[in-house]
């Protein structure tokens, strides 16, 4: 009993607190959007990542959770919209006589109850703000808040529960740890779709068919807010052991966060050697990127124990989002911060590596890449497409030009470097 209730405490104490690690990775993507953007739309990117981070919590906890851990086929009678605490443990808190029976139910679990929705939470949360940075700088706050709604509750719970929740996919044998595929995926898709319905920013690709130069408006912001990525994703991968009530688990969560670690270095590596012959200069943004594209890559199998294999997934991560990055300017999709090439073309690259050292078998893996893909982008494209038809999901392009700040929220971020009137008296 002593040892169960031990058990119980640790892994109820990993949820909590490598989610809140993830949670944490809300202010990483915040930062790097905010200093990727121009400085007259930042105030925009905060508003956006807060309420990222609260329409998720809120669809999840209403519909998403029941709709990704219930069995379909028994929806309909099983259904409850509202996720809480089991009877079981409401007992165990509400006396100090309680039965034997209701501690081992309790304990059985292995964790609280609630402690497995914040988790799993915070990750849906992750994949939606993948598309914010995509799709930044001229797309209206309400039509983001509708879309943001939508994949929360409906889009990501579907494939999670395809996956993570026993369905289909987790019976044919996808693995995919910690999400390269069924999070980074299924944002990056959402990312993709939204991108081609929404189009380019003014200017962003000139007539003769060159690309215009946005450059990061801070550059520091962009780097600390892939350091807080990088943070974040050591209770990301670490979390999703999903345990920490025994050695055997320990050491496994050792492995994760080592590989984890291993592979963002080699990806900033990779990135950075490639970006000359690629993009024609050293390029902090594509190292930068390189740090997130090794994360997501080894995101989909960081259990190995060899970890060369982490680095060089994480270097081919790195590389191929660098690339990706060129492919993106040559088709003219504009990407504000590269998160197409960062989370979705590498967590392709990551799913697929799980058959490299982590007892992946390729067909399913591909299989799995495949169906998540084919219904994340059809879906997702056609939620921005009927969000286009009826609210409009382009600012006008007098607030494009004048930004979003002044001509949607009336606050600029960095109001001294804005030329105003003189005030005077009359």
């Amino acid at each position: 009993m002593v040892e169960m209730s031990n058990q119980f405490v640790f892994n109820t104490f990993a949820f909590l607190i490598w989610g809140a690690l993830v949670m944490w990775m809300c202010a990483g993507f915040t930062m790097l959007e905010s200093g990727a953007v121009r400085t007259k739309n930042a105030s925009m990117i905060c508003l956006k990542n807060i309420g990222i981070y609260s329409i998720a919590g809120v669809a999840f906890y209403v519909i998403g959770y029941n709709l990704m851990y219930v069995d379909v086929g028994n929806i309909i009678g099983s259904f409850k919209f509202f996720y809480s605490s089991s009877g079981a443990e409401e007992a165990l808190l509400g006396g100090d006589s309680v039965p034997a029976a209701v501690i081992d139910e309790v304990l059985g679990n292995g964790h609280a109850k609630m402690s497995d929705w914040f988790f799993q939470m915070v990750f849906v949360a992750t994949a939606a703000s993948i598309v914010s940075g995509a799709i930044a700088e001229r797309i209206k706050m309400e039509a983001f808040f509708l879309f943001t709604l939508i994949l929360t509750a409906f889009i990501y719970p579907i494939v999670g529960a395809w996956t993570w929740g026993g369905g289909w996919l987790a019976q044919e044998g996808f693995s995919d740890f910690a999400g390269s595929t069924i999070v980074h995926g299924t944002g990056g898709w959402a990312a993709l779709a939204g991108v081609l319905v929404v189009g380019p920013r003014l200017g962003k690709f000139k007539r003769d068919g060159t690309v215009r130069a946005t450059p990061p408006s801070n550059v520091l912001v962009v780097t600390l807010g892939v350091f807080i990525l990088w943070f974040g994703w050591f209770g990301f991968n670490g979390g999703s052991q999903l345990a920490l009530g025994t050695p055997a688990d320990a050491i496994a969560m050792t492995n994760v966060l080592v590989n984890t670690n291993l592979a963002a270095a080699a990806g900033v590596v990779a990135a950075l050697a490639v970006s000359r012959q690629v993009l024609g200069r050293i390029d902090l943004f594509a190292g930068l990127n390189g740090a997130i594209a090794g994360l997501v890559a080894i995101t989909a199998g960081p259990t190995m124990v060899d970890h060369q294999w982490a680095l060089l997934i994480g270097a081919v991560g790195g590389v191929v989002c660098t690339v990706g990055i060129k492919l993106l300017e040559i088709f003219k999709i504009d990407d504000v911060v590269g998160a197409i090439p960062a989370h979705l073309m590498s967590g392709i690259w990551g799913t697929l590596a799980v058959t490299i050292a982590a007892d992946g078998r390729f067909h399913i893996q591909l299989l799995g890449i495949v169906t998540v893909g084919a219904f994340v982008f059809v879906a997702s494209y056609v939620v921005w497409q009927l969000i286009d038809m009826t609210i409009g999901l382009r600012v006008s392009e007098e607030v494009e030009r004048m930004g979003q700040d002044a001509g949607e929220l009336g606050i600029e971020a960095y109001p001294e470097f804005v030329l105003m009137p003189e005030p005077y008296d009359d």
